[in-house]
């Protein structure tokens, strides 16, 4: 039998991983929480099939189908264990992936650099403004440093050479997807392109009236609102409020009206 609780979070953005936690704070007051994170060494080559082994092998000694949340690539190796292994996912939820689920704020970041005569420093401020819509310049510096720290850690298959491209792809699991009106990076139309690629009558599209790219961070009580809604929907069981925590760091304070950056 696993200890493991019903319900994974991955991680494949170690620098990203703040702006998860006022969710996984709301839903851990209502059941227990994973997190699943996996850092690239210096040496080690990005690879989506090698997370995705290192997944499985984490996930097989498990007696029970689980739920799966990604954010962003997070999302999109979610996407892809779903789609090898269907039997061993209740049901995925994804924050901020598209219908074509390889677009994510690297790809729109690489596509304008191609675009634009800038240095690196200077697109990823405009890049601040575009995920954030911060205009603190304190702040703004301390964003930069996490999103270019992102380029150079994530499990990211896009570089300046090139950016990778995958079609949708359906899954035989019950499915979420959400994402904000106001994301320029993985806008509405990419959100709702999903509804035509929907294979369970349970899955759901839920668009969050603001937050851009990190929605789940600034509307963590709404994002996970409609996340307990769908798992209820499907595990009747969770109905009833647990008590187990989520274990996050000693000082973390959840805020949801602005930016918490280590």
């Amino acid at each position: 039998m696993s200890n493991l609780p019903d319900v994974l979070c991955l991680s494949a953005s170690p620098h990203l991983q703040v702006f998860n936690r006022p969710l996984l704070q709301s839903l851990a007051q209502h059941t227990p929480v994973a997190q699943w994170e996996y850092q690239l060494s210096p040496d080690e080559p990005c690879s989506l099939d090698i997370a995705l082994v290192l997944l499985h092998d984490y996930l097989k000694h498990h007696d029970r189908p689980i739920h799966l949340i990604g954010h962003g690539v997070s999302g999109l190796l979610a996407l892809l264990y779903t789609q090898r292994h269907p039997e061993r996912v209740r049901s995925l939820t994804l924050l901020s992936v598209g219908a074509y689920p390889a677009l994510d704020w690297q790809a729109y970041y690489y596509a304008q650099r191609n675009l634009l005569p800038c240095s690196r420093q200077i697109l990823l401020t405009r890049m601040v403004d575009i995920l954030f819509g911060c205009s603190s310049k304190p702040m703004t510096k301390a964003l930069v440093k996490i999103l270019d720290r992102d380029l150079d850690d994530s499990l990211s298959p896009h570089s300046l050479v090139k950016c990778l491209n995958l079609t949708p792809i359906r899954v035989a699991v019950p499915l979420l997807v959400c994402g904000s009106v106001d994301d320029v990076a993985v806008d509405p139309h990419q959100l709702r392109s999903w509804q035509q690629y929907f294979s369970a009558e349970s899955s759901k599209l839920w668009v969050c009236p603001g937050g851009r790219y990190f929605f789940h961070y600034f509307y963590p009580q709404q994002t996970g609102e409609q996340i307990l809604s769908f798992w209820k929907s499907l595990l009747p069981s969770l109905n009833n409020p647990r008590s187990e925590k989520l274990f996050l760091a000693d000082n973390f304070e959840p805020k949801a009206a602005s930016i918490l950056v280590e």
